[in-house]
């Protein structure tokens, strides 16, 4: 069964790592192949636009919000077809620890059975920043 877009799914994961330390390192698009595995084994900035020619969909681009206080992961995720998907992207303080939580958000014409493997997909991606940074 198909679903109109608009469905949200908030993905989150407990990070036992201070809010700046998850923030500095998740904000810098270098780290991205080590942890998101959907955007594929490398990225490169080029020209000023973070690329990562090798992801599973293809030749992808990422930007993100501008660096902030607050948190925001923000980033815009531009597709083969030209179609840029927005991703809400936070880091939220957990007393010394941190919560990061990701806005999943169904597009047009996603089955259910896509719309979970995005959401594993995702949940596996926060497991690997977690493991990343608890093992730091």
């Amino acid at each position: 069964m198909d679903h109109v877009a608009g469905e949200s799914r908030h993905i989150s994961v407990r990070i036992d790592r201070p809010a700046g330390e998850v923030y500095a390192y998740a904000s810098d698009p270098a780290h991205l192949p080590a942890w998101a595995e959907g955007l594929g084994g490398s990225i490169a900035e080029i020209d000023g636009r973070w690329v990562a020619e090798d992801a599973p969909m293809g030749r992808v681009e990422v930007a993100f919000v501008p660096r902030n206080e607050l948190g925001v992961l923000d980033h815009h995720v531009t597709l083969p077809t030209g179609e840029t998907v927005y991703n809400p992207l936070r880091v939220l303080a957990d007393g010394a620890a941190s919560e990061v939580v990701f806005t999943l958000r169904r597009q047009p014409g996603t089955s259910d059975v896509d719309f979970e493997r995005d959401a594993d997909m995702v949940a596996a991606d926060l497991a690997r920043l977690r493991a990343l940074l608890e093992s730091a």
